[in-house]
């Protein structure tokens, strides 16, 4: 069987990965591609990579650790800051809280014990706790899947810049302000599309967007633009404070020095 149909259905979910570590899709999807493009010219890591998921992960953690470690070159992969190399720490906490890997496999992925997968995911959280605090939009038709939302918000200490189930309810909201992130869902109540709501909020703002949605399948499609934030329904309430907290990263002075 063709590599490619091997890995197809566990691309998406790399792609969504990648861009989690750099905080942009071109990047991170360019990271995948050169992962693919590296087993093209190594029958030794293109027989691995179709190991399944975690071998996968594994391929492109290690071409993503020697491109990190390359020399910066203009126009190509390794044109990255680097100040977006992501340490082990959020490597470690990314794998295990949004890509819903043990510590056992991750500590495979990255070729580290998972005692000390444990122990930097620890220290990633440490580190999301300290973050810099902003007031985030929910878009979300469900109303309890919306007051989960806002409890999660409002518990790591961030302000709720207000809630809207309809694509008209979020333009009136923004209308008042723009907030620093937004948490949206998909399909809205009414029949209107959280996309459509987010193009309106970045019509006038960039602010970075995390969507949560049951349907992941129609922003991964790799025919159109595609968000570098995705969790999928239903979510684990860890993954989404690691996409908050990276989201929020890649915002900050620091990240883009």
């Amino acid at each position: 069987m063709p590599l490619g149909s091997q890995i197809a259905a566990y691309l998406p979910l790399l792609r969504r990965y990648a861009r989690a570590l750099v905080g942009e899709q071109a990047l991170g999807d360019a990271l995948v591609r050169a992962t693919l493009e590296a087993a093209l010219g190594d029958p030794a890591l293109r027989a691995r990579l179709a190991g399944g998921k975690a071998a996968l992960y594994r391929g492109f953690s290690e071409v993503y650790a020697a491109v990190s470690a390359a020399p910066v070159v203009a126009g190509g992969v390794a044109d990255m800051r680097l100040a977006r190399v992501a340490p082990r720490e959020r490597q470690a906490l990314l794998l295990t809280a949004m890509e819903g890997f043990s510590p056992e496999q991750a500590g495979a992925i990255l070729g580290i014990t998972a005692a000390a997968v444990v122990d930097l995911a620890r220290a990633a959280s440490e580190t999301i706790a300290r973050d810099s605090r902003t007031s985030v939009l929910v878009i979300e038709d469900e109303p309890l899947i919306a007051m989960q939302i806002e409890d999660l918000v409002l518990g790591m200490g961030h302000s709720l810049f207000g809630t809207a189930a309809t694509r008209t309810q979020a333009v009136d909201l923004i209308r008042q302000g723009n907030p620093g992130l937004v948490l949206a869902d998909i399909q809205l109540a009414d029949g209107s599309s959280g996309l459509d709501a987010v193009e309106d909020l970045l019509g006038v703002a960039d602010v970075p967007v995390i969507f949560i949605t049951a349907f992941p399948e129609r922003l991964l499609t790799g025919g159109r633009a595609e968000p570098t934030w995705l969790i999928a329904k239903p979510f684990r309430e860890e993954a989404v404070r690691v996409a908050m907290a990276q989201a929020l990263f890649f915002r900050s002075p620091e990240a883009v020095a």
